[in-house]
């Protein structure tokens, strides 16, 4: 009896000696799996998961294998896995097979038929997000073929941590280079850190030598890693031999090339992508109340963009250059719809250098809703990832309208109003979020006198104001005594009895340039010594931009106003501002900007995200050169920007307020 019983110790003995010899297991991917129902299967939190598969906080493929720690074996703060092959089978994308349904059918029944995940159907047939099947539907069934591969499980080694405390300006990229590891592999060893991070903030690090953590040295720049980039590439890109990236950077002798490293370059490097790529010491977290998605792209498969834009090459006479000049010169649509596409055209190339492989189809619109009809008509956008444009209200609604079905992603990119059917997106701030943007900066500000001057046509602005700021001083432009029509002007007495010692703001509401340049010459007057006028407005229009207005008077008034872009700075440089010159022999003007910015923010976000509505949640806001965009979405509508600037004049410039 003692001999079974020590026979059997002996079993349990062997047996926990094996199990400590090996702490991790291999988990392949499955169908709908996730990393938290991966985690619960296999007793282990998903901080655990993700501290030995870092890529695995973005996405998790099907068929992928991830290295799993045995329950009770994770609490070792340094661990080594060797390396071992493993048979994947892969399901790859071979082609689509079309399929009508008929009656009956549903997503589940087609799914058996053809073998593939009700997800897959749905992803490659877009309107299904937001509609239920229906008899008659047209459906692209993608078809794989298993595509069997070997694969080197890597060696990981996860370092023993110690905490660090982050000091003021330091974000993620900073504190990455630091300590020698990429931005995954410090997010994998701080699975809740948020993406800014806060001075003060505790989070966890390698546990280096002193000497062995390095600074950031303001005479050098900083370019991090994109997915799938080699030596030769970043030589193409940044002009840099593999040498003398190894010379700045001697890590890369002994770990190679990793996506997401920071690597230290000339500070005089340049890259002709986007300004997110490349940056200098002190601007190291810039942006940082923004979601940057040009480091965050997961998915290079080819994405459909369709342009709508009207050319008008029906009625341009292109044999002809003076008549081609004369007609961009005076059709001020053609104008804008020129320098918008010129802008479209550099974020198409800075695209392509970021590896994002784009399709691109352009249609002139001819300003004209039949012509518009016809392109509905006689093309298929069942596969179109994103439609730009078109430009105009009347023609955008005929597409947005035509297109809904298909729930193809539709962006207005200019006018202030279109009609928000569930497949379209707003760009452009309207009225209302530009005015309750200005309201609510002063409404903070207690110590307020305000002011509300306006002519007779904006008297509904007027009565708005008053009922927001219920202390508001209200004065009105005068009447011409004979005609009792608006004379738009009023005299210095008529602000002398409101304008206060103090802070004061004024609200001037008014289309009319004279009476601007009237009530801003007054008000200069006024501003005295222990009297302190701000000047704004709730419709910034082209009468405060008039040769009659000073430009000093507004100015010295600090005119601040809500703007749905910022003004780029005139002695500014950046990549995109650089590479437009070079292309065009000029300065990008706002249109051109917006053209580049919007593509940007689309393309961008299609491929950081499923598609485009999910993008509204997985980035919320993102900025751009002179463009932000926070989109929300409106009950039983589409989705509209709510991002406003805060602009001010200052010192004859015009500068954004940080909010």
């Amino acid at each position: 009896m003692k001999k079974i019983i020590y026979i059997l110790s002996l079993f349990i003995l062997l047996a926990c000696g094996s199990a400590n010899a090996q702490k991790y297991n291999t988990h392949r991917v499955k169908s709908g799996e996730t990393i938290e129902s991966i985690a619960k299967k296999h007793k282990v939190s998903a901080s655990d998961i993700y501290k030995l598969n870092p890529d695995s906080r973005k996405k998790i493929n099907v068929n992928s294998i991830l290295i799993i720690p045995k329950a009770g074996s994770v609490a070792s703060t340094k661990t080594t896995v060797t390396s071992e092959k493993e048979k994947v089978v892969e399901n790859v994308f071979d082609r689509y097979q079309k399929h009508k349904t008929k009656r009956k059918e549903t997503l589940y029944s087609i799914s058996k038929k053809y073998d593939v995940d009700i997800e897959d159907i749905k992803k490659h047939n877009k309107f299904l997000y937001a509609n239920n099947l229906r008899k008659g539907d047209k459906l692209q069934i993608p078809i794989y073929k298993k595509v069997i591969t070997y694969v080197t499980v890597p060696e990981v080694v996860v370092a023993e941590n110690t905490t660090y405390v982050v000091q003021p300006k330091e974000g993620k990229w900073r504190l990455a280079y630091k300590y020698g590891i990429t931005v995954q592999e410090l997010e994998a060893l701080n699975p809740n850190m948020p993406n800014i991070l806060q001075p003060g903030q505790t989070i966890n690090v390698p546990n280096l030598e002193t000497d062995k953590v390095k600074t950031i040295e303001a005479e050098y720049s900083y370019y991090k890693v994109l997915p799938k980039e080699g030596f030769y590439r970043l030589k193409v890109k940044l002009g840099i031999e593999q040498a003398d990236l190894e010379r700045l950077n001697p890590e890369l002798t002994t770990t190679g090339l990793k996506e997401g490293m920071i690597l230290k370059v000339p500070l005089d490097t340049s890259v002709n992508t986007t300004e997110f790529e490349i940056t200098s010491s002190d601007t190291i977290s810039k942006n940082l109340d923004f979601v940057n998605l040009s480091n965050k792209v997961t998915d290079y498969n080819v994405k459909n963009i369709a342009l709508m834009l009207p050319f008008t090459l029906n009625i341009i006479n292109t044999d002809s250059i003076y008549d081609t000049k004369n007609k961009i010169k005076n059709d001020r649509t053609l104008a804008i719809t020129l320098d918008f596409y010129t802008g479209t055209l550099v974020a198409f190339d800075s695209l392509k250098k970021l590896g994002i492989n784009l399709k691109v189809d352009v249609y002139d619109t001819q300003n004209r809703l039949s012509e518009v009809n016809t392109i509905v008509r006689r093309n298929d956008f069942s596969a179109t990832h994103a439609i730009i444009g078109p430009l105009l209200s009347g023609n955008f609604n005929a597409v947005a309208s035509a297109l809904e079905s298909d729930n193809v992603p539709i962006i207005s990119p200019i006018v202030k109003t279109v009609n928000l059917g569930t497949n379209v997106f707003q760009s452009r701030p309207n009225d209302d979020n530009l005015k309750a943007k200005i309201v609510d900066y002063f409404k903070a500000d207690s110590t307020a006198q305000i002011v509300v001057i306006s002519d007779r046509n904006n008297k509904a602005t007027s009565t708005m104001l008053k009922g927001r700021f219920t202390n508001a001083k209200l004065v009105s432009s005068r009447l011409d005594k004979k005609t009792q029509k608006d004379a738009y002007y009023i005299v210095e007495q008529d602000l002398i009895d409101v304008i206060k010692p103090g802070n004061n703001v004024v609200f001037l509401e008014t289309d009319n340039a004279g009476f601007v340049s009237n009530v801003t010459s007054i008000l200069n007057g006024l501003q005295i010594e222990g009297t302190k006028i701000t000047l704004t407005t709730t419709n910034k229009n082209n009468a405060f931009e008039d040769d009659e207005v000073s430009n000093y008077h507004l100015s010295n008034l600090h005119f601040t106003y809500p703007s749905i872009n910022k003004i780029l700075n005139s002695e500014s440089s950046n990549s995109f501002v650089e590479q437009y010159k070079k292309l065009y022999n000029t300065s990008p003007n706002a249109y051109a900007i917006r053209g580049f910015d919007i593509t940007m923010d689309v393309v961008l976000r299609l491929v950081t995200s499923q598609n485009l509505f999910e993008s509204v949640d997985y980035s919320p806001s993102t900025s751009y050169i002179e463009n932000k965009f926070s989109y929300k979405k409106k009950p039983f509508g589409g989705f509209y920007n709510e991002s406003v600037y805060l602009v001010q004049y200052n010192a004859l410039e015009i500068e954004e307020i940080k909010q």
